[in-house]
């Protein structure tokens, strides 16, 4: 949240919410209350108000989207009253933080302004409209879905991907709906509102922007500059403001530097220097150190007051052209970070219901899953100080784009100002953390102008790039020149190349899941892939919270509401054909295509990252969900970490041993030239995401899934540091006897190298000769829990334990295990309803027991 300073009183009592203007199909039922209005919670959303009315529904629950879309076609007034006395004061300001999203406030009649952006704050004098005793402030807002046509039958559509103009708006895209998100377009004083008394001098903001300098003998001295807008109250003569800025260490120590705000002038600059400074390093990289900053500045009579925290660390991005196109390259303190990521939307479609402790948890959804970098993007917010914060404390890079995505979006006044306006507040906000390392213009929309039709409906106007190449690198160069900035996502760092192109800069892959198989991916060699995924369901008492249809069915009508994406539920089944046989029962559906998931996704990190360091990094879409529904996400709407999660945290692992395809040097000599050759070989990749270099003898085999070796060897591996390395397998140890009951395995020699153990099969699911229970399983009650000892005789792939089952409360610590025969392994079940052991034994399934069904589930 931005700071707010011990001036400002929130007004967040006594509002009350009615319908200015009722939608035409409004329910009946609903119009008494609508009209006389119902208790509000600021801040807060309309939807929510009306929910804790008992006028509508859970809007996530069955069907209730479609009957509920009158909400967004209501204008809505938020009222309250509130007592004032005069003060001391000389100035009365009322302070908006966040109006979603066209807006007109009312003091006891008097308009003091107007709103049409939910990205931006506003201040308004209010001198001239307090009074003493009760006051009423009124705030009414247009209804977001029709004000958003009207625009754009007024000024022109614009090419778009949903059903609504949301890029008529400076609105977060996703409230209209997206492909995996509910269409809830509403409005709501969503940041808080107040009033903010203050004389003298008041902080406008502070951009508090570091650097580090080499010093002798490999010491580092931090610098920081403090750049300090102020505004004067006008009572006094238009004098110079004295700034004090002072730094604490984590060890305590203090640095302190002064300077003033000229006469005339609205800004000062101090610099503060911290001789031996400690670098803040992005996590698997060192520590991170934060320092607090304190900024003074005293004029008027009166002072005020800023606090934040910085952590030193510079950040550069390499995109130089070389032989193989253009890389994409982020390095913190001149390190190379291969990055890790998850692409990261609103966790919540209504804002104000994720708090700090929610950020906390995906964060440690991330990092538990060894996610490096979170991407925030376009079609949602810029993102709250919570994340950040946690973001700072732990190591998590940021990448946050500007609002705009999949669209085009008008460059004409009033939006060119209101962009502006909104770039320049965040940058501000936002450049204190040092978590954030890269800005990006926008998602898609490059790409899009290109590739989607953009030319014939667009007919000569422009589309937004002016936003992209001018208006915001502008405002960067200007306020925060620390930090990289990159156009869109995806894009190539060059005129004349296509915004796609996996030779340079950044890609996005969705012809896989929309089109083609995820084996496609190998067909990819990027130089960063900041967007690919596939679908999945939620954990199943998730998605049975909401869905309804009986009997459960994956063609039924709420599941499809709860399924966004074009066709979203027939690409399921046609992605895991080949893969995973034809699931009998929609219990079998639901693990099926979970898994499915889960393979797709590890096929694809371990394929890019097998490319280091071609590559340099990696963007799975998507971490989180904003409602329980079908999706990309790895972790649901309910905070359950899906199957996903699991392969994410195992294809992440800093250390990854990988069998891939290669092809060896008689083929590469026998291609054509320019041609690339088929892959003849199995290779073992060492990827070494680490600052010490991996040496060693590994031990490859071949198995049965009986446990016994058919083949064996030894290899050599040597992966420098933030690098890769890559061996051939003997052909006598990769050629499969029999694929269909074989399996490759290659273990490090040496047990405290920290990685896991690769595996290859030779056929997929589908068609191998797995024992249809493979397990025994030992079940017992613990404190909180219970645990599962798990013994495979046979081979046992992708051990997952659906706990939620028996308890939608309950976790387990791991999952998505592979045993071979003879292995043990132990899940640990929290449960906070206590349930069963024995039940929880029953809710663990694997890939093996999906060969016992036949058929396909679902009507058409």
């Amino acid at each position: 949240m931005t700071y707010l300073p011990s001036t400002f009183r929130a007004l967040h009592q006594g509002w009350s919410l009615t319908a200015a203007e009722p939608a035409a199909d409004a329910p009946d039922g609903a119009a008494p209350a609508l009209a006389a209005g119902v208790p509000a919670v600021v801040p807060g959303e309309a939807h929510l108000d009306l929910h804790r009315a008992g006028l509508i529904d859970d809007p996530f629950d069955g069907d209730n989207e479609a009957a509920q879309q009158w909400i967004g076609d209501t204008s809505w007034r938020y009222a309250t009253t509130f007592a004032w006395q005069p003060d001391d004061a000389a100035r009365h300001d009322l302070v908006a933080l966040g109006l979603d999203t066209v807006a007109a406030v009312e003091l006891n009649g008097t308009e003091l302004g107007r709103a049409e952006n939910m990205f931006r704050s506003f201040r308004w004098d209010a001198r001239g409209a307090l009074r003493e005793g009760d006051n009423t402030l009124v705030v009414t807002f247009a209804a977001p879905v029709p004000e958003a046509l009207a625009r754009a039958e007024r000024d022109g559509v614009l090419p778009s991907t949903n059903h609504h103009e949301y890029n008529q708006l400076r609105k977060m895209a996703c409230s209209f709906g997206w492909d995996w998100g509910i269409d809830v377009a509403g409005a709501g004083i969503w940041k808080p509102i107040g009033l903010d008394s203050w004389s003298g001098v008041r902080i406008a903001s502070v951009r508090p922007l570091v650097d580090v300098v080499a010093g002798e003998e490999g010491a580092h001295h931090g610098v920081l500059v403090a750049h300090v807008e102020i505004e004067r109250d006008g009572a006094a003569p238009d004098r110079e403001v004295p700034l004090r800025v002072a730094l604490t260490g984590p060890d305590g120590a203090r640095y302190e530097a002064t300077g003033t705000v000229a006469a005339g002038r609205t800004e000062g600059v101090v610099t503060v220097e911290v001789p031996g400074v400690r670098r803040w390093w992005p996590v698997g990289h060192g520590d991170q150190p934060l320092y607090d900053v304190e900024v003074i500045a005293t004029g008027g009579g009166g002072s005020a007051r800023w606090e934040g925290r910085v952590g030193f660390r510079t950040v550069e991005l390499d995109t130089t052209p070389d032989a193989s196109g253009a890389p994409f390259l982020l390095k913190v303190n001149g390190e190379t970070v291969l990055v890790r990521g998850a692409n990261w939307i609103p966790d919540h479609a209504f804002l104000t219901e994720v708090d700090r402790d929610r950020y906390a948890r995906r964060v440690d959804d991330a990092l538990e899953a060894n996610v490096n970098l979170l991407r925030v993007w376009g079609g949602g917010i810029y993102e709250s100080d919570d994340l950040y914060d946690l973001a700072d404390e732990r190591g998590l890079l940021m990448w946050q784009d500007f609002p705009f995505a999949c669209a085009a979006y008008s460059e004409d006044e009033p939006m060119r100002a209101e962009v502006e306006a909104e770039a320049r507040e965040n940058v501000t906000r936002l450049s204190p953390h040092p978590s954030l390392v890269i800005w990006n213009g926008n998602n898609e929309n490059t790409w899009g102008s290109v590739d989607w039709g953009w030319a014939g409906r667009l007919d000569g106007r422009p589309w937004g790039d002016l936003y992209y190449r001018e208006l915001l690198p502008g405002v960067l160069a200007e306020l925060d020149p620390t930090r990289p900035y990159s156009p869109a996502s995806p894009y190539s760092f060059g005129d004349y190349r296509h915004p796609n192109d996996e030779r340079y800069g950044t890609m996005h892959i969705w012809d896989v899941w929309n089109r083609e198989d995820y084996s496609v991916y190998a067909r990819y060699k990027p130089r960063f892939l900041s967007e690919f995924g596939f679908q999945g369901p939620p954990a199943w008492s998730t998605l049975t919270r909401v869905v309804h249809d009986e009997p459960l069915d994956p063609f039924g009508h709420q599941m499809l509401v709860h399924q966004k994406a074009h066709l979203g539920n027939a690409k399921l089944e046609r992605g895991w054909q080949g893969h995973l046989p034809d699931p009998a029962t929609i219990e079998d559906w639901h693990w099926t295509t979970q898994l499915n998931q889960a393979h797709a996704v590890r096929f694809g990190i371990e394929h890019v990252r097998s490319l280091t360091p071609h590559n340099t990094g990696a963007i799975m879409w998507q971490l989180n969900d904003n409602w329980p529904v079908v999706s990309w996400a790895a972790v649901d709407h309910d905070e359950h970490r899906k199957p996903l999660w699991h392969a994410l945290r195992a294809a992440y692992a800093p250390r990854l041993a990988t069998f891939q395809p290669r092809a060896s040097e008689a083929a590469r000599a026998a291609a054509w030239e320019g041609l690339e050759p088929e892959p003849d070989t199995v290779a073992l990749v060492v990827v070494n995401d680490s600052r010490e270099r991996l040496a060693g003898t590994w031990t490859v085999t071949r198995e049965a899934f009986d446990g016994s070796v058919r083949a064996k060897a030894t290899v050599e591996v040597d992966a420098p540091a933030r690098g890769a390395a890559t061996v051939t397998v003997p052909a006598e140890v990769a050629t499969f006897a029999d694929a269909a009951t074989e399996v490759l395995v290659a273990t490090a020699d040496d047990p405290d190298a920290g990685v896991a153990t690769a595996l290859r099969y030779g056929a997929e699911v589908v068609d191998q000769r797995l024992e249809p229970q493979p397990l025994r399983i030992e079940a017992a009650a613990v404190d909180g829990g219970c645990e599962l000892r798990l013994t495979a005789a046979s081979l046992a792939r992708d051990v997952f334990c659906h706990a939620d089952v028996v308890d939608p409360g309950a976790r387990a610590d791991s999952g998505l295990l592979t045993l071979r025969a003879g292995q043990s392994a132990t899940l640990r079940i929290t449960s906070p309803a206590g349930g069963d052991p024995a039940s929880f034994a029953a809710a663990v399934r694997t890939a093996n027991d999906l060969l016992g069904g036949a058929g396909v589930t679902g009507a058409r």
